[in-house]
């Protein structure tokens, strides 16, 4: 079906960002995966392209795009290519939302102009080895020196992507203690130097897939933050993160829809070209059932989250409609991704095959930004269940 969703400027994009990808990173990608990383000036390209300020506001330096419709067409780009962009998508993605949000003017005069030319990368640390998805439940905690300068940070973080590179980090942690009867309020968000001392970049973790993409594990002893990095109200930072996960659950999806799409791409080119008893694998009426099933389930995600699109950038998309947009496209992605793979044989196992790194980096897809299981109580309750 054809898509309505993009205009003659989000297409003149998806060139510019489709030759970016051809010349700056399909080249060197296997050496990134190796490293666990891109090169460090990978990010101050991507600031040059203007990918980090395209939803920033034009006094600091940005686009002043307030559509997601571009970052759709980076998942779509970097998934037709079987790449990423590093640890670098949690910074316009995620972080953005939080400084232009929560900051103050002062804030995002001092902070913006070096985010978007990537000068500055930055992380978000939640999770923590003892908490996972119980946000509520960590020990990080902060607190307000004697003379009320500064926050004293103590705690550590886990699983944060882009957590080796970061230049700046917007840290959750306790600040006060937590009520009996609400142990949601209490924490709060700072903007953390990774210079400042006594913090400390662990293990860079080994992961499954998403190879290209530093996620790594955080410390923090006695880091001195001053107060003017606290973003937004302290104590309320538990609710900062509940609005955000709107638009962190859409950006998973999106790029779970686009990977999908990927592998159908992949697996017709791999069956047209391979040969079983003389004959393309592709003339098999196997193949030709399963891409059929794969292309029909794919069509309506694409649907679904084309109007999630729209829905968010209209300012209607609810916590429900991220729930279920997240579950049905990341569940959607697993289920065809393996089929496509199984097409492929003995190669779709092979690294060197694109369909090989799609199932692996699709994987944790069902798991971070709240498992396919938190989806499902969150859809439920929105059910009146």
């Amino acid at each position: 079906m054809r898509r309505t969703l993009y205009n003659q400027d989000h297409e003149a994009f998806r060139q510019t960002l489709r030759e970016f990808i051809a010349n700056e990173v399909t080249p060197y990608y296997a050496d990134w995966e190796q490293t666990g990383h891109p090169p460090r000036d990978f990010y101050l390209k991507l600031g040059e392209l203007g990918v980090f300020g395209i939803e920033a506001p034009e006094e600091y330096g940005g686009a002043g795009e307030t559509s997601v419709k571009y970052e759709a067409i980076v998942a779509e780009e970097t998934a037709r290519a079987a790449v990423t962009f590093g640890g670098s998508y949690v910074h316009p993605s995620l972080c953005l939302g939080y400084l232009l949000r929560y900051g103050t003017e002062r804030q995002k005069r001092e902070w913006l102009p070096s985010f978007i030319s990537g000068e500055q990368m930055y992380a978000i640390a939640m999770t923590e080895p003892g908490t996972g998805s119980d946000l509520a439940g960590m020990q990080t905690t902060a607190r307000l020196s004697p003379d009320g300068t500064h926050w004293i940070l103590n705690g550590s973080k886990t699983f944060i992507t882009g957590g080796v590179l970061a230049d700046r980090v917007l840290v959750v942690c306790r600040t006060s203690p937590a009520p009996a009867d609400n142990r949601r309020v209490g924490l709060s968000i700072l903007n953390v130097d990774a210079r400042s001392e006594g913090f400390a970049v662990g293990r860079k973790l080994e992961k499954l897939g998403l190879r290209a993409q530093d996620t790594g594990e955080l410390s923090f002893t006695d880091v001195k933050v001053p107060v003017e990095n606290l973003l937004g109200e302290e104590g309320q930072g538990f609710f900062y993160l509940g609005e955000n996960l709107v638009r962190e659950r859409l950006t998973i999806a999106l790029t779970a829809t686009a990977t999908a799409a990927a592998a159908i791409g992949f697996a017709k080119d791999y069956t047209k070209q391979r040969t079983v008893f003389g004959k393309p694998v592709a003339s098999f009426q196997n193949t030709k059932f399963v891409l059929a099933e794969c292309a029909t389930e794919v069509e309506a995600l694409q649907a679904m989250a084309d109007r999630a699109v729209e829905l968010h950038d209209a300012g209607e998309l609810t916590v429900a409609d991220a729930a279920k947009v997240k579950l049905f496209a990341t569940e959607v992605a697993g289920r065809v991704i393996d089929k496509c793979l199984q097409l492929h044989g003995g190669y779709g196992y092979m690294l060197e095959y694109p369909i090989a790194r799609l199932y692996a980096d699709t994987r944790v897809a069902r798991i971070y930004g709240g498992t396919s299981e938190v989806m499902k109580s969150v859809i439920a309750k929105d059910l009146g269940l």
